[in-house]
C-alpha cells in the first residue's frame, strides 16, 4: 500500500484526485491554487505546504500539469526533497525525451520516474475509467497499480521510461486526425442538407457499439499481412467496403462542391494501412 500524492488539480487532475480519496493509506495534494483542493481536504485529503512537502509525505506521486517545462520544474522540486523508493508518475503529455532525462536524474537518488499519460478525458477521470499508458521499470509500475486503479480501468505497461508517452502520441495522432476528418464529414453532410448535430448523435451511437477505429486495432503488427493470415480476408472486406463508401462520398463531395482532401487520401491509402497490397478492395 502507498500514500498517494497528487500535484495539479485542474480539469482532469481534480477528478482524478477525488477518486484517490478512497486510497486506504491517504492522499496528499498540492496545487498553486489553494481553492482547488479545499473540497478535497474537507473530505479527508491532506494539503501539502508546497511541492517538496508532497515528496516528503507520499509514496507514489501523480503529476498532472500543463507541459514539459512545468513537469521539469515540479519534478526537480520533488527530487530535491525525495527519499529512496519514491515513485513519481508523470501523467502530462510530454516529450518522451523529457521523461527519459528526468528518470536519469532520479535514478542515482533511488527515485523511480514513470511516464504515465492518460486517455479518457475529464469524463473518464470522473468515472474512474481512464486508460493509463505506462513506461518504466516493472517494480515501479507495480507500486503504481493500486493507486492508478482508483482512477483508471485500464493500466498498460508498455516498456521502459518513454514508452507511455510514445503510446499516447500515437493514440492522439488517431484522435486529432479523426477530429480533422469530422470537420470534413460535417461540411459534406451540411452541404447535403443533413443536420450536423444529428449526424454527430449517430456517430457517437454507432461508435459506442462498434468501438470506432479501435475495432480493427487487434493485430500484433502494423506490417503487411501474409495472404494466409486469418486477418487477411477480414481486412480485404474492410478495404472493399471502405473503398466503395469513400468513392461514393467523394462523388457526393464533387457534386456538392465540397473539398474533402482527407477522404481522397484515405481512399488512396486505405488498403496499405490495413496491411494489404496497394489497390486491394478497389
Amino acid at each position: 500500500m502507498a500514500v498517494a500524492g497528487f500535484i495539479g488539480l485542474g480539469n482532469i487532475g481534480g477528478p482524478m484526485a477525488r477518486r484517490l480519496l478512497a486510497n486506504p493509506d491517504g492522499l496528499v495534494v498540492f496545487d498553486v491554487r489553494p481553492e482547488s483542493y479545499e473540497k478535497l481536504v474537507a473530505k479527508g485529503a491532506t494539503a501539502a505546504a508546497d511541492v517538496a512537502d508532497v515528496a516528503r509525505t507520499a509514496d507514489v506521486i501523480s503529476v498532472v500539469v500543463r507541459d514539459d517545462d512545468q513537469v521539469r520544474d515540479v519534478t526537480t522540486e520533488l527530487l530535491a526533497a525525495s527519499r529512496p523508493g519514491l515513485v513519481i508518475a508523470i501523467h502530462s503529455t510530454i516529450k518522451a525525451s523529457t521523461a527519459i532525462a528526468l528518470a536519469e536524474v532520479a535514478e542515482p537518488l533511488g527515485v523511480h520516474i514513470v511516464d504515465a499519460p492518460i486517455s479518457g478525458g475529464a469524463m473518464g477521470a470522473h468515472a474512474g475509467t481512464l486508460a493509463v499508458m505506462v513506461g518504466g521499470e516493472a517494480d515501479a509500475v507495480e507500486l503504481c497499480r493500486p493507486v492508478f486503479g482508483h482512477f483508471a480501468s485500464l493500466v498498460s505497461h508498455l516498456g521502459p521510461v518513454g514508452s507511455g508517452t510514445r503510446a499516447k502520441l500515437a493514440r492522439n495522432l488517431l484522435h486529432f486526425v479523426a477530429f480533422t476528418a469530422v470537420g470534413e464529414a460535417q461540411r459534406l453532410a451540411e452541404a447535403a442538407g443533413i443536420p450536423v448535430a444529428e449526424l454527430g448523435k449517430i456517430v457517437r451511437h454507432s461508435d459506442s457499439v462498434t468501438g470506432g477505429p479501435g475495432a480493427i486495432m487487434l493485430r500484433d503488427s502494423a506490417g503487411p499481412l501474409a495472404p494466409g493470415d486469418d486477418w487477411y480476408p477480414v481486412m480485404e472486406n474492410v478495404a472493399s467496403l471502405g473503398a466503395k463508401d469513400l468513392q461514393q462520398a467523394l462523388e457526393l463531395a464533387a457534386e456538392l462542391g465540397v473539398d474533402t482532401p482527407l477522404a481522397s487520401m484515405a481512399l488512396q491509402r486505405l488498403a496499405l494501412e490495413l496491411g494489404l497490397p496497394e489497390g486491394s478492395g478497389t
